[in-house]
């Protein structure tokens, strides 16, 4: 593959044209930076609507994809279980790759993908993941000016109704990355890791399967402590009962403005579209329709209350900016609404590709995620501790 000049964009071929590519949609299409050159899918139904919407070519395979000459970089958004594989194809391809979280779903396949991509010489990045968040960028930033000293304690929340949204079969299946420890306590676990700055060395969680219908780890607590001795809790229900919206400024968790009564809505579509769940869920994809895509932000993306507990103070995040407490009082940080959704994905590709900056969130760090993700299963499993 030609190198690219410094100030070209980056070339970005699709795997997998479902939801989360919907969610990376504005960034690929209005950042200048980067350009949507392919797409693939094994539905057909996704790949005419691709086709036809951005006059590009759409692969069956992703053999075919990373045959592209015009594919740069593979964004990988196929389900968790493929992610593993699709990744070491673009890494032989010789082509960067930005995959979703989680990274994968056994310890055993990041290490086959960092080994891949390192024998290739090409870039892995993982991502979107809410460690992006500009607010949680900002909060570190302050964390490491070490005026309220070290942090001590963490607290994240977040309720919501991610069981009860259109799922594949393999999404309820643990051992295939379903449930809401791979896809959502990522999130959680990427962002107490880069705001305590520390390796997690130890382990203690609880899951919850509380739904027949939906029998799968559908909420958890967890505790985690840090090698620096500062400890984090999470907890998770994904039950769709109470929204922690209320408690971030009543912005959704990707920066739009909450709609009343959103869960008991959610539960409605729930028991209608159980007959014909695959429709539901596809439709949730890419179908070449704008309103399938979300609407610009008003305010920055979350993943539920935060509060951060340092020596000499704290923190509170938001979406719409941070609260700093300390001996002198509370002040409130704004941080302006961004331009175009997940375009802090976009600053890491351009600055790892193009900059040559080191990768700050590159397969080492998310491979230590996946590693808490399974201790986390293996603590709620046993009920035990588990060390890291």
């Amino acid at each position: 593959m030609t190198a690219p000049r410094s100030n070209s964009p980056i070339r970005i071929g699709a795997v997998g044209l479902g939801r989360a590519f919907t969610l990376m949609l504005p960034a690929f299409t209005q950042d200048p930076r980067v350009q949507l050159v392919a797409g693939c899918d094994p539905r057909e139904v996704a790949r005419t609507a691709f086709a036809d919407h951005y006059q590009l070519p759409a692969y069956e395979t992703v053999d075919a994809l990373v045959a592209d000459a015009k594919v740069e970089l593979v964004y990988i958004a196929s389900p968790h279980e493929l992610h593993a594989q699709h990744t070491e194809l673009a890494a032989r391809a010789g082509k960067h790759v930005l995959v979703e979280k989680p990274m994968a779903i056994t310890e055993a396949e990041c290490a086959g993908m960092i080994a891949a991509c390192v024998r290739a010489n090409v870039m892995l990045l993982v991502g979107h993941s809410h460690r992006f968040d500009t607010p949680i960028q900002h909060a570190r930033e302050i964390l490491e000016a070490g005026v309220l000293g070290r942090v001590r304690m963490v607290q994240s929340l977040n309720y919501t109704d991610f069981l009860y949204r259109p799922r594949r079969a393999a999404e309820l299946i643990t051992a295939l990355g379903g449930g809401v420890i791979f896809s959502q306590a990522a999130h959680q676990i990427d962002i107490v890791r880069a705001l305590v700055g520390s390796p997690i060395a130890r382990v203690r969680a609880f899951t919850g399967d509380w739904d027949a219908r939906r029998s799968t780890e559908g909420a958890y607590s967890a505790l985690l402590w840090f090698g620096c001795g500062a400890t984090a809790t999470l907890t998770y229900s994904g039950y769709g009962t109470f929204n922690s919206d209320v408690w971030c400024d009543e912005i959704t968790e990707l920066g739009g403005a909450s709609v009343p009564d959103a869960f008991a809505k959610t539960h409605v579509r729930f028991a209608q579209n159980q007959s014909d769940e695959e429709a539901a869920k596809n439709a949730r994809g890419f179908v070449g329709n704008a309103a399938q895509t979300p609407n610009g932000p008003i305010a920055h993306e979350h993943f539920g209350p935060l509060i951060i507990s340092c020596e000499r103070g704290a923190l509170r995040v938001t979406p719409k900016g941070i609260w700093v407490y300390s001996e002198a009082g509370a002040k409130f940080k704004p941080i302006a609404a961004p331009p175009i959704a997940r375009q802090e994905v976009i600053d890491e590709l351009a600055s790892v590709l193009r900059n040559k900056t080191p990768a700050r969130y590159d397969g080492r760090w998310s491979a230590q995620t996946v590693a808490a993700c399974v201790a986390l299963l293996k603590s709620a499993n046993t009920d035990a501790d588990v060390t890291l």
